[in-house]
C-alpha cells in the first residue's frame, strides 16, 4: 500500500497540542460524521492510531505529537494514490488550524 506523510511545527509544547488534538479529532468526526463510513481513533500518551472509510476507501495512519511538531503517517488504499499530495496538504492545513 502507498503510504502518506506530512508533519506541522507548532510552539505549544507536547501536552498543550495533545489536548487540542484530541478536542480537534473529536470536531472532525462530528463534522464529518454523515459522510464517513466509519472513524476510529484511539489515544495513547501523546499517539493517536486512526482509520477512516469514505466511499469504500480506508486509510490507516498515526499521529505523532512531539514537543515542537506533530507528524501523520500512514497507508492509503493503491486507488488514491492520484489524491495523495492533496491528503497530505489537506492533513497539514487542518493541523496548522488547530495547532495555530
Amino acid at each position: 500500500m502507498p503510504e502518506f506523510k506530512t508533519e506541522v511545527a507548532h510552539e505549544l509544547g507536547r501536552d498543550q497540542a495533545v489536548d487540542r488534538l484530541k478536542e480537534f479529532v473529536d470536531q472532525v468526526q462530528n463534522q464529518f460524521q454523515g459522510q464517513l463510513d466509519a472513524a476510529d481513533g484511539a489515544w495513547a500518551g501523546h499517539v493517536l492510531d486512526f482509520s477512516l472509510e469514505a466511499s469504500g476507501v480506508s486509510i490507516t495512519g498515526q499521529l505523532i505529537v512531539e514537543e515542537t511538531r506533530a507528524r501523520v503517517a500512514g497507508k492509503l488504499p493503491l486507488m488514491a494514490l492520484p489524491m495523495r499530495g492533496m491528503i497530505e496538504r489537506q492533513i497539514a492545513q487542518q493541523l496548522q488550524t488547530a495547532l495555530g
